[in-house]
């Protein structure tokens, strides 16, 4: 049962600001917010040129009236129809994430945005004011975290299943930049080499925050602290490629992490295990669809989705039966757009958005910034421990 539909009559009416073709990241939103017909995509600035964002629109069946120029454009046009958007769904690069979002707030639109939410530390923190004083709902795509074995991970340790923590280990590893890929013939089309638009440090914004998100969601604990180094693997490379940190969580347990976008030959490496004093789990993003759980006294279980011992908010990510039907990025997405559509009812029946939904939020994507920037810190300085506020 579809509980937007069942509350309002019909599904969300969504924006998509970004994401035209060859966008990678534009298609995973699309699908993902209509897998559960929670929204329809009615309107969208699909391109920073004009022309490009209404063909694009043309493209996905979009009114062409309701293909704008640019966000203000947008808000005004849709304010003054009596069913205009509700909501905006940010996919453009990483230095324009601030102004879409903030105008998006003010107008009193919910917001879902993808990682890193912005470029500089300063900007996340007063975004997450605004979507606060604002009151509106925020879900920062962190991917991973709707995977339904992330979840269950997560309410193992917070039920106690390992016992107290002691440390974590982190791996994403991808081969996307393994190659010099700066001297292929559409290097001028790839923005994400371009620091003034993908940020200081891309493989800290591009990665490291999926990581950072990874071991605070599941831990159940943020990262206080932190020693890091950054830098290059590809010589001659302006964008940061690798790094390697050590961190500690709130509580006292300590953690490792290496991120890696020039590791040849890995495709989207993600592992993460979080010990304890009892045991141990342990997810691999090649394996998503299960989880360990390894304890001190031999036991081992392994989780995976349709099984009748999952956790509520692991159950609720999983959507296919059990055997032989895999899921994957896109009903991830779904998961988030889900969590995200359950705020937007929360805050329209009077409860606080961002307490209705595991997923995400403004604030988190503020603390990953912050991540990137400490973590930055810390490496010019010689890998030296810098607190995270």
């Amino acid at each position: 049962m579809n509980p937007v539909v069942v509350a309002l009559g019909r599904p969300f009416r969504l924006a998509v600001i970004g994401g035209a073709p060859p966008s990678m990241i534009g298609p995973a939103h699309r699908v993902g917010a209509t897998f559960d017909g929670r929204f329809a995509i009615v309107a969208g600035v699909l391109s920073s040129d004009a022309g490009r964002g209404r063909a694009a629109g043309a493209q996905l069946g979009l009114d062409p009236a309701r293909c704008y120029a640019d966000i203000g454009s947008m808000i005004a046009a849709e304010r003054a129809r009596a069913d205009g958007i509700e909501a905006v769904a940010v996919m453009t690069p990483n230095d324009s994430h601030f102004a879409i979002v903030k105008a998006a707030a003010e107008a009193g639109l919910d917001v879902i945005v993808d990682k890193p939410l912005c470029n500089d530390a300063a900007e996340a923190d007063e975004l997450a004011r605004i979507v606060a004083q604002a009151g509106v709902a925020s879900v920062v795509t962190h991917t991973y975290a709707g995977y339904a074995m992330i979840r269950q991970a997560r309410a193992l340790i917070a039920d106690g299943a390992i016992g107290e923590l002691r440390f974590a280990a982190m791996e994403y590893f991808g081969s996307g930049l393994a190659l010099k890929v700066e001297e292929l013939p559409d290097a001028h089309r790839r923005w994400r080499l371009r620091p003034e638009k993908s940020g200081v440090s891309l493989v800290l914004g591009d990665l490291g925050t999926h990581a950072h998100h990874l071991v605070n969601f599941v831990a159940g604990a943020p990262m206080t602290a932190l020693s890091a180094e950054v830098g290059t693997l590809m010589p001659g490379r302006a964008v940061h490629d690798w790094a390697s940190l050590r961190f500690r969580l709130a509580g006292g347990a300590r953690g490792a992490m290496t991120i890696s976008q020039a590791a040849a030959g890995a495709e989207n490496h993600i592992a993460l295990r979080v010990f304890g004093a009892k045991g141990h789990v342990e997810w691999m993003h090649r394996d998503h669809e299960h989880l360990r759980l390894a304890l001190q006294d031999g036991e081992t279980r392994i989780y995976g989705k349709g099984q009748p011992n999952l956790a509520p908010i692991a159950a609720q990510a999983a959507r296919l039966p059990r055997r032989g039907h895999p899921e994957g990025v896109f009903e991830a997405f779904a998961v988030l757009y889900a969590d995200f559509a359950d705020a937007m009812l929360a805050r329209r029946a009077g409860r606080p958005p961002d307490a209705a939904t595991p997923s995400p939020s403004v604030a988190d994507g503020a603390a990953g910034v912050r991540f990137v920037h400490a973590a930055l810190a810390s490496s010019r300085d010689d890998g030296r421990w810098v607190e995270l506020s």
